[in-house]
This record gives C-alpha cells, sequence and structure tokens, in this order.
C-alpha cells in the first residue's frame, strides 16, 4: 500500500510538473496561428525560439486542439460518479463551543464523519483517510473557545485549502431553527461571485465536499464572496404557490477567507504552495484574489 501510494504520488507531481510547459506550448502555437491568419510578422520573442519551425509544421495537424487539462482534472476525475467521504475533527483539547460547531458543520455535509481527535497525530488522520477511502478530511481550529480556521484537504493528492473563519453563529443562535431539526438530504449549492481562476479554484474544492443533490431537495447552501470574504449560509425552503417561496434559515452561518492553497495533503509539509494570500504588501488592498 505504501508503495503504491509513493508511485502515485510520484506520477502526480511529474504530471503537474509538464503542466506549466503544455500551457506555454499552447499559447506559443495560439499566438503563432492567430498571426498567420491575420497576415502579419511573427515577433522576435517567437522567432528567436528555436523550434519555431517544428511549432508551425505542427499547426495544421493540431489545429482542433482544446486547451491542455490540469492538475484539477485528476484530483477531482472522479466527482460526480460516487458521493463524497468527509471526515470531520478538530484541534486538540476542543472547547464546548468548537466541539457543538463541529457537530452542525458534520450535518451541514452530508456522508461526513466526526472524529475526536484524542491524540491522533496529523499523520495518523491522513493514513486512516487513504485507507477507508475518506475523500475529504475537514478540521475546524480555534482561539480562546472561538472558531477561527477551517482546512479542507483533498485525498489521496490533494489539494489543501486553508480558511480563516469570521463571525461565526451557532444553530441555537439562529431564532428561526434554535429548535428544529436538520433535513439529511443532499443540498442544492449557489455559488456567487467565483469568477476569476483562483475563485473557480476555491469552488471546486467546496462544491465536491457535497454529493449530488435529488431535483425535489428542499435544502440550498448558499456560497457568497464578497471582497474574498465567503459567507456561507443554510436554508430550506418551501414552496407555497406556483410563483413564491419561502425559506428558512437553518445555520450555522459563518464567513471564511482562503489565504493558502498547498498542492498535496494536510500531512505532507513539503508541498509545495500553489497559492498564498500576502495581505501586507502595498496593493493588498486594492485587488480582489477571488
Amino acid at each position: 500500500m505504501l508503495r503504491r501510494q509513493a508511485r502515485e504520488r510520484r506520477e502526480y507531481i511529474y504530471k503537474k510538473s509538464l503542466e506549466a510547459k503544455e500551457h506555454a506550448l499552447f499559447e506559443r502555437k495560439q499566438k503563432v496561428r492567430q498571426l498567420l491568419a491575420q497576415g502579419k510578422p511573427i515577433p522576435k520573442e517567437l522567432r528567436d525560439d528555436g523550434d519555431l519551425k517544428s511549432l508551425a509544421r505542427d499547426l495544421p495537424v493540431d489545429e482542433a486542439q482544446a486547451e491542455p487539462g490540469t492538475s484539477i482534472d485528476d484530483e477531482y476525475g472522479r466527482a460526480g460518479q460516487y458521493d463524497p467521504r468527509v471526515l470531520l475533527t478538530t484541534s486538540r483539547d476542543p472547547s464546548s463551543r468548537l466541539t457543538q460547531f463541529a457537530k452542525e458543520v458534520r450535518l451541514a455535509i452530508p456522508n461526513s464523519t466526526r472524529l475526536n481527535r484524542g491524540g491522533y497525530t496529523v499523520q495518523e488522520l491522513a493514513a486512516a483517510c487513504r485507507s477507508n477511502g475518506i475523500t475529504d478530511l475537514v478540521v475546524v481550529h480555534e482561539h480562546r473557545g472561538v472558531p477561527d480556521a477551517l482546512v479542507v484537504s483533498h485525498f489521496p493528492h490533494g489539494p489543501t485549502l486553508l480558511f480563516t473563519l469570521h463571525n461565526v453563529t451557532l444553530r441555537h443562535e439562529v431564532a428561526a431553527h434554535a429548535a428544529s431539526t436538520v433535513s439529511e438530504q443532499y443540498p442544492h449549492l449557489i455559488f456567487d461571485g467565483f469568477s476569476s481562476k483562483l475563485g473557480q479554484r476555491v469552488m471546486s474544492a467546496l462544491r465536491f465536499l457535497f454529493p449530488v443533490p435529488k431535483e425535489d431537495a428542499k435544502r440550498v447552501m448558499t456560497f457568497r464572496n464578497e471582497r474574498d470574504f465567503i459567507s456561507f449560509r443554510h436554508h430550506v425552503f418551501v414552496k407555497t404557490s406556483h410563483r413564491e417561496v419561502q425559506l428558512a434559515e437553518v445555520g450555522p452561518r459563518f464567513e471564511m477567507r482562503p489565504y493558502e492553497i498547498r498542492q498535496g495533503t494536510l500531512e505532507q509539509s513539503e508541498a509545495d504552495v500553489e497559492w498564498q494570500l500576502r495581505p501586507f504588501m502595498n496593493t493588498a488592498r486594492k485587488r480582489n484574489q477571488l
């Protein structure tokens, strides 16, 4: 098992190393094809390229070639073919509020299992996920009894997304459904504001935590991005007439902000950092990442 995991990891890293070269070659071919179609001269940076002749020779052959795939296709290639299995746990020695928040997140994510952290290390959790067919590991953290961070790690090869949590409100603090039960239906998902390439990356990691819902499901979860803060809301709805729908919030509710994406799983500290939030740059306030 360990040899197979190491071999699969090496193959994954090798494919990812070829990804940048394939995209660069595809972009050069697109530029040359566009210039030839417009009858314009080829610029100096392309004329000085050593393989320009072979590049021009291959243009008619792969004229209908699509854009090369990315590692995301390998990471979530089987998503939708089977329901995800999510393992949810907390940091060491959790407070009562963090434990309650973890229970409510488990109710929000179908097919998820909550595990008491105890003395388990990160390496032991990752080994348990791989041996039991877990697709995602979710870890919630706290600071002085307030949930402040959430980690989503996709197995077997990654990625791992790290979020900060803000304005966490538990279910019993939502007046509408403080004493009600939680539906176990597979929810419909609404994503709003994830327009950039990084936003699509974050959206893929979040939406593949949930299985495909049925058409008659009355449960909906919303992820709305506004200035890089993702607002999470959980509702159930009832159709009162052919033109009206009544919503009721279930909870919990919170805002989260991504600050790092790694190309490996949670226990792989040597994994490359794909993206990292740099809030102390001079232009950080002017840019929206998602």
